[in-house]
């Protein structure tokens, strides 16, 4: 199967407001936002990007913008990536959300937080898982299974994939962090995904494109985990 790169939205003027954005219509990248997006460019200039698939909002089609630029790629937008549907959430600030009974809930057992007028957690894991499994596998027909591709979309849904992939219940999605700009990484294969890297910050992506097939070369499981660790590269 192909390999994705989990892409969380660059820095937004939300972010620093103390205010849950949400869904909340021309939240854009503030200028921190802007040049983390101009980076991803050079970060990824050795990754063959072959496909870029973002949630429809504002701040994650300009986070893409300038990567799909360089790379030629049309963007496609999906909204079971967009943000989580905070409902009556939306809008507010957090110092006083954090007083609401629901916070903790959120915190402790979040497969079971829904949100009021909005949805639930382990609605947004499903649609979420969903949309990236049938889109890795759209990609790994069209390009290979050597292809690498982008998926642009938030915070808690890039940390519910995540907790799916590494096999755990929703309800520890709280022990990961992905910052805005972040890289996390997964190979999906027949019987379980491999996490690659989680929370990327810094530096190239180069080891994580998997090598083409070598002619006539003994076809080891992709499913398979290496005994003993990695080597590297």
């Amino acid at each position: 199967m192909a390999t994705v790169i989990l892409l969380r939205h660059a820095r937004s003027t939300a972010n620093g407001s103390g205010v849950l954005a949400g869904r909340t219509p021309k939240v854009s990248l503030d200028d921190s936002g802007t040049k983390q997006a101009a980076k991803l460019v050079e970060r990824l200039a050795d990754v063959p990007v072959a496909a870029i698939v973002a949630s429809p909002l504002l701040r994650c089609k300009q986070t893409v913008a300038p990567l799909a630029a360089a790379k030629g790629i049309q963007v496609v937008a999906d909204a079971r990536l967009s943000e989580v549907d905070y409902g009556e959430w939306t809008g507010r600030k957090l110092s006083v959300l954090g007083k609401e009974p629901l916070w903790k809930v959120v915190q402790q057992h979040p497969s079971a937080a829904v949100f009021p007028g909005g949805e639930g957690l382990a609605s947004v894991q499903a649609r979420a898982v969903a949309a990236i499994r049938a889109h890795d596998a759209r990609i790994t027909e069209e390009h290979g299974a050597h292809a690498v591709w982008i998926a642009c979309s938030h915070g808690d849904v890039i940390k519910a994939v995540l907790a799916d992939a590494l096999g755990q219940h929703l309800d520890s999605f709280q022990r990961i962090v992905v910052d805005p700009a972040s890289l996390s990484v997964v190979r999906y294969t027949d019987t379980r995904p491999f996490v690659l890297r989680t929370n990327d910050n810094g530096g190239d992506l180069a080891s994580i494109v998997p090598p083409k097939p070598k002619k006539n070369a003994k076809k080891a499981s992709a499913s398979d985990a290496v005994v003993g660790g990695t080597t590297g590269k």
